[in-house]
Formats: C-alpha cells, structure tokens, sequence
C-alpha cells in the first residue's frame, strides 16, 4: 500500500501537465500518481502513457470520458491505492522542501494512537505577472506540528479558508463519507473540502508552503468572466453545499466546526450572489434573491444566520446604491485575497 496517491485530473493538459507531475515524482515509491485522462483530446493521454511506461510502480494512466473535474476526481477516489489522498491540478505544482516535510510527517503519523483524518498545509497563489506571490497561511487559526481536534481550533479570519490545495484526507473517510462529486460542474473543490469535514476528528497542521496554485488564466474556472459564464454551475454547487449542511443539522455539530462550515457556506454564497449582482440583468438578480429563498426554504436557521452576518448584509442592501456598495466591498476583497 501507498503512503499517498496523488490524483492529477486531466483535460487537455498538455501544455503543462509536465511540472505538475514532475514535482510529484520526488515523493518516489511512497507515492502513486494516478493521471486520469478526462477525455482529452490533445496529447494528454500520450504524455501520461510516457510516465507510465517510465515510473510504472509510481504512475498510473487512467483514461475515461469527459465528465469534469469532479468526475476525474471520484475516478481517482475509486482508484486510490494510498492510505492519504490529494488532489493536485495538472496546472498547478508542490515545493520540494516542503513536500518531504509532508511525507515525513505522514510516515511518522501511521499507526499512531490516533488515526490522522486531515493534514493542512499552507498554499501559494502563482499569479500571472505578480512578483509577490500571496500565501494562505493557517497558523493563527490551527495549532501547529500536533494533532489537534474541532475544539483545539482557533478563529479563522474572513477570507481564511481550507481549500482542496491545502488539504490531505484519509482516503478511507472519503469513502466512508460517501464523498460523490456531481459531473459536468465546475467548482466541485467546494464541495470536496465541505462535505467530508464532519467525519473529520483528527486533524494535523505543517506550516510549510506545500501546494502552489496556479491562477490568472483567462481561461481558468477561476477568471471572473468565466466564473459568470458558467453561473449557473456555481449556484448548482453553493445550493447542494446548503443541503448539505442543512442535512447534517449544524445545531448537531461540533460548535466551531459548525462556524467554520457556516462561514465557508458564507464566502460561497457571497461569491454566487456578487456575480450574479455584477451581471446586473433581470435574470441574474431573480436568481440572486432565489438562491437566498431557497436557503430560506430549506433551514431557517441556517439562513438567518448567513443572512445576518457581515457577509450576507453586505449582499443584500437594496436598489442600485446597494448593488454598487456590494461590488466595490467585492472588489476589495478580491484584490486583499486574490481568490481569481
């Protein structure tokens, strides 16, 4: 059994695919890197059967119909041979340094008294044309180099989230939690770093600047232009993450598990509902006020709590005055946490 599997989805990649996998090589045998191929249709698939035929015992090719990001990524779940699971974009890479303090630190945390169920690290944002490159950092938030539980947990800043490029899961709990990633949709990573976090009891924090995020693509899911083409997908994930939760009963949870989940569900909805202000249409603002009904109609609870914030004020101050207040408190956020 492996140490970790690595899942590098797949989709026309060819232009960079090569650095991403390059800089999980070093793991060497402790590590398997599973390439799934979402049907591509550049070199992609000839690429990956180069690695294979290279790093047999390390490399596997898995080539499958298109169906997204999320598919690819359930794809590498099933497949997953390691005992811990990480997903890392074909676009994006890991520090060398940093990836062997990981390694080591799973290695020493195997058949402890506690099992590990979540491993955080720090993430880079690589921006296109920026020289200083933002770090997420979680070291007020997590106690560091311990395991730690939801009560050892600290406040998390606004803005101050766990994303799929910090984390590392057992593999095991992502199965056990039934973890299934809708296909065809975009932003699926949100539902990856939401869903599985109620099973999650032990959790570990290394304070190194592990997973580099590759972003200002025009092109990427991540662009504001894009973001808006595909608003529709966007608003599809935010209202199964208020299932979700809804589901789960927050008043049921851990305290300040439930206020990391409910502020996570707050920066989503706040995300769906600058969007859809800022393309300022008839449609998109009725989808706007439907997409708070619809958390209203599915837990009250839940709704006056985000509705109340910070966060869902700021979304919901009326007329144009309102909707311009909300863009420009976007704007701002945008450029302190450089999230597209």
């Amino acid at each position: 059994m492996k140490l970790i599997t690595f899942t590098v989805p797949c989709y026309n990649s060819q232009e960079y695919m090569n650095k991403c996998i390059d800089s999980l090589l070093i793991g060497g045998e402790d590590v398997e890197i599973l390439i799934v191929n979402d049907g591509s249709s550049d070199d992609t698939q000839k690429i990956g059967e180069e690695y294979e035929k290279k790093y047999p015992t390390i490399v596997r090719l898995i080539n499958k119909e298109n169906g997204g990001h999320g598919s690819a990524v359930n794809t590498g779940i099933e497949q997953a041979s390691g005992i811990f699971f990480k997903v890392v974009d074909s676009d994006d890479w890991v520090k060398e340094s940093a990836y062997r303090i990981i390694l080591d630190t799973l290695r020493g945390l195997i058949g402890g008294e506690n099992v590990l169920d979540m491993l955080v690290s720090n993430f880079v944002y690589e921006k296109v044309g920026e020289k200083r490159h933002k770090v997420m950092a979680y070291r007020h938030a997590l106690p560091t180099d311990t395991m730690f539980t939801w009560k050892d947990v600290h406040h998390f800043n606004k803005g101050q989230y766990i994303l799929m490029h910090s984390v590392i899961f057992r593999t095991k709990l992502l199965r056990d939690c039934g973890l299934e990633l809708p296909e065809h949709t975009f932003y699926v990573d949100n539902l990856f770093v939401f869903q599985p976090l109620p099973w999650v009891k032990n959790m570990y924090y290394l304070d190194v600047n592990f997973y580099r995020y590759f972003i200002g693509r025009e092109d990427q899911s991540v662009h504001e232009s894009v973001m808006m083409s595909r608003i529709d997908q966007q608003i599809r994930v935010n209202k199964m993450m208020i299932d979700f939760f809804a589901e789960k009963n927050p008043k049921s949870l851990n305290k300040k598990l439930a206020n990391y989940m409910f502020n996570y569900l707050a920066i989503i909805t706040t995300v769906s509902s600058i969007m859809l202000i800022k393309m300022d249409t008839e449609e998109s603002l009725a989808q706007e006020k439907e997409l708070w009904e619809y958390m209203k109609a599915k837990d009250r609870y839940i709704y006056r709590n985000l509705r109340n914030g910070i966060l869902g004020i700021s979304m919901n101050l009326p007329g144009k005055m309102g909707r311009a207040i909300s863009k420009t408190g976007y704007n701002v956020c945008r450029k302190i946490f450089k999230f597209n």
